[in-house]
C-alpha cells in the first residue's frame, strides 16, 4: 500500500495536465448544471449555483453566482480528476444581498457583482444549484433566489 501511495503522490506532484476538457453540462450532487450559455433560451434553468460557507464563527455567508464553465482537470492517471466551475459571482455583502425575514427569501442586487475576484473557480463537489427569478417589486435590479 505504501508503494501505491507513494507513486500517486507523485503523479499529483507533477500538477495536472496541460490538456483539459471542458463541458456545457455536468451532473453532481444530484442536479444537472448547464453552463449559462449553453441553458440560454431552454426550458430549464440550470446555471444558478450557490456554496454554503462557513467562516469559523457562528455567521454563514452564502456565495451566489452563475454557472460559466465546466472544467475538467486530469493529473496523469485516469483514476485523479477533478472538475471545477467557473462561476460569475454576485456581491453578497449587504449592499448586493437582502434576506426577507418573512419568507426566508434571498434577494441579490444583479447589478452588483463581485469585483477584482481572483477567485472565480470551485470545486464541483462544494455547489448546490439554485433559481434565479425576478421578483414582483419596484427594484427591476433585484432578482429572487429559490
Amino acid at each position: 500500500m505504501g508503494r501505491n501511495a507513494s507513486a500517486s503522490l507523485s503523479l499529483l506532484n507533477l500538477g495536472p495536465e496541460r490538456k483539459v476538457n471542458c463541458y456545457n453540462i455536468y451532473f453532481i450532487n444530484g442536479y444537472v448544471f448547464h453552463t449559462k450559455e449553453y441553458g440560454h433560451g431552454r426550458m430549464t434553468y440550470n446555471s444558478g449555483v450557490c456554496v454554503k460557507r462557513s467562516i469559523c464563527s457562528e455567521f454563514e455567508v452564502d456565495y451566489y453566482g452563475k454557472l460559466e464553465e465546466v472544467i475538467e482537470l486530469q493529473y496523469h492517471n485516469e483514476h485523479n480528476r477533478v472538475f471545477l466551475f467557473k462561476c460569475y459571482w454576485y456581491d453578497t455583502t449587504d449592499r448586493g444581498i437582502r434576506v426577507d425575514p418573512h419568507y426566508i427569501l434571498v434577494e441579490i442586487n444583479l447589478k452588483a457583482s463581485l469585483r477584482n475576484v481572483n477567485d472565480v473557480f470551485i470545486f464541483a463537489k462544494q455547489c448546490q444549484q439554485i433559481y434565479y427569478t425576478y421578483t414582483p417589486s419596484f427594484r427591476k435590479d433585484r432578482s429572487r433566489v429559490d
